[in-house]
């Protein structure tokens, strides 16, 4: 341990390529001054490899433009900055502390009421931003590294009946519709099916290609068309371009027209995510395995290491869409004969 004690103070000494350099840590306490000359020499180590030297009184505002310029961020994190920045954006990164994050979820839930999952998930990305800054050589080490999340309480999901789904499309707005049945029957996210484009399908055999994934387990994944899809899709066919646009142009949000088409429908207030939902629930109930359900939706087999490089061959996607078929045609027939079943009203 190179200390040495001038005039009541420690002192750390340190060689950076031949050159030693001599530091006051500015304490007497011999335990803080070790704490702190092992901070001089990751410092000194990071110079030594040419990685920079941290900058710990960058602030957060700063850091998020570099992360915006080259961290590679998507979509996701670019949401939850404009939450985040608020609080944090006046604040050195090197005196971000759970401590603070505490005071952030405070401040969250008074300016609205939210829920502690969507909190979790500002300070998710808060901590992948630090975990960047430390990866470039800003920061030693991420304060928020270990961080303990609140525990999240499971809310139950409504799933779109088949009913409402049909009452959903009546009300849709024509540029929506198309929009809701491929969310329906191709279980695909908003930005999924806002970047679709026409390249991407597969008339000859039925198969839809998503490129531009949320998730890199989602990313090129291949969709069987129902024929429902499959016959929307090839009346709207083109050569090029996006598939669902309006009046020829990108939609680059479809909240206004969702909000529309659920009050004239008279139908709760669903999220369009929960479209998504209603696919993987009516497979599950469809009698689908779990692994084919999260392949077809692009998601991850789990926890386990294996599971995630699990290949699902795509006659077991086939069938897994026959039988989506097959259980909305039963469906269809047990509200057709429940509304036979009723007597009209004299």
């Amino acid at each position: 341990m190179a200390l040495y004690k001038r005039g009541g103070t420690w002192w750390s000494s340190n060689w950076i390529n031949g050159v030693r350099s001599l530091k006051s840590t500015g304490t007497s306490n011999r335990r803080q001054a070790e704490r702190i000359d092992d901070r001089y020499r990751e410092e000194a180590n990071l110079k030594r490899h040419g990685l920079g030297s941290p900058e710990p009184n960058m602030t957060f505002g700063e850091l998020a433009a570099r992360f915006l310029a080259e961290g590679s961020p998507k979509p996701y994190h670019i949401d939850r900055l404009k939450v985040l920045l608020p609080f944090w954006s006046d604040i050195p990164i090197g005196q971000i502390t759970k401590n603070r994050t505490r005071e952030y979820r405070a401040t969250r839930h008074e300016e609205k009421q939210l829920t502690d999952t969507t909190v979790n998930r500002d300070l998710e990305c808060l901590r992948h931003i630090l975990f960047w800054a430390v990866d470039e050589g800003f920061l030693l080490a991420n304060p928020l590294s270990r961080m303990r999340l609140e525990r999240e309480r499971k809310r139950k999901r409504p799933v779109i009946t088949v009913a409402e789904e049909d009452l959903l499309l009546k009300a849709a707005a024509p540029h929506l519709r198309p929009i809701i049945i491929a969310a329906l029957d191709a279980g695909m996210r908003r930005g999924e099916l806002l970047t679709e484009r026409w390249e991407d399908v597969d008339f000859a055999r039925r198969l839809l290609f998503v490129t531009h994934s949320k998730t890199p387990e989602g990313e090129a994944r291949e969709i069987p068309l129902t024929a429902r899809l499959f016959n929307l899709l090839w009346d709207m066919r083109e050569d090029q371009g996006l598939i669902f646009t309006f009046k020829k142009r990108p939609i680059h949000s479809i909240k206004t027209a969702w909000k529309k088409a659920l009050t004239r429908a008279g139908i709760p207030r669903y999220r369009f995510h929960s479209l998504r939902h209603a696919f993987n629930t009516r497979l599950l109930e469809a009698g689908v395995i779990r692994e084919v359900r999260m392949s077809l939706m692009g998601h991850s087999l789990g926890d386990d290491p294996q599971a995630t490089y699990s290949h699902v061959e795509l006659p077991l996607k086939r069938n897994a869409i026959e039988r989506l078929e097959a259980w909305l045609e039963l469906e269809r027939k047990k509200q057709e004969e429940t509304h036979e079943g009723i007597p009209e009203r004299t």
